[in-house]
């Protein structure tokens, strides 16, 4: 971000952070982005980094209700890396119910989050939400089933303009308590 604000990147240095938008932060860049000017060219990858940063740990699917790694596109067309619940996901559409079927992992929520800009200030991350992320599940209350009307939640909305990086992290590390008898499950027993 220092040398982007600079300005005084050579070719070669423009391509290597290029590179490092697209292969390590995921980021999709323009088709359009080599026939940018120069000046544009910095202004546009300052746009892309200049976010709140989530690094998302995720561990491999073994049946346990939880959001997965997905790549979202929003109404104007731009693809991020996103944790999806399923209610989220339309599966009555056969190609996203097949893609749901065959997901490999899912978020235990493992977040470690960066909301400070490369100079120490705070990113007001009210910018950073997308309102039309909520979505309609269904509930119990009393016994009985409600329809709920979520908001942009945690990760599904209030975080979607952030940077994300998904890494593996080992499934000793999801231990979740979602009923009394979760409590009867090996790893959470005293050897």
């Amino acid at each position: 971000m220092k040398a982007l604000e600079e300005e005084k990147l050579t070719d070669m240095d423009l391509l290597a952070i290029t590179q490092f938008v697209r292969k390590e932060l995921n980021i999709i860049i323009s088709d359009s982005f080599e026939k940018f000017s120069y000046k544009h060219q910095i202004e546009y990858l300052i746009e892309k980094l200049n976010r709140p940063l989530r690094v998302c740990g995720m561990v491999k699917n073994e049946g346990e209700p939880g959001g997965g790694p997905f790549r979202v596109k929003d109404e104007n067309g731009n693809v991020s890396l996103q944790i999806v619940e399923s209610a989220q996901i339309d599966i009555k559409n056969k190609l996203q119910k097949n893609i749901l079927k065959n997901a490999v992992y899912f978020n235990p929520v493992d977040l470690v989050c960066a909301v400070k800009d490369y100079k120490g200030n705070v990113f007001d991350l009210s910018q950073f939400v997308d309102q039309k992320q909520a979505f309609i599940t269904m509930k119990t209350n009393a016994g009985k089933t409600i329809k709920a009307l979520e908001l942009p939640g945690l990760w599904n909305g209030s975080m979607a303009y952030w940077n994300t990086v998904f890494v593996e992290v080992p499934i000793v590390t999801f231990n979740p308590v979602k009923t009394v008898t979760d409590l009867l499950k090996p790893t959470h027993q005293v050897d």
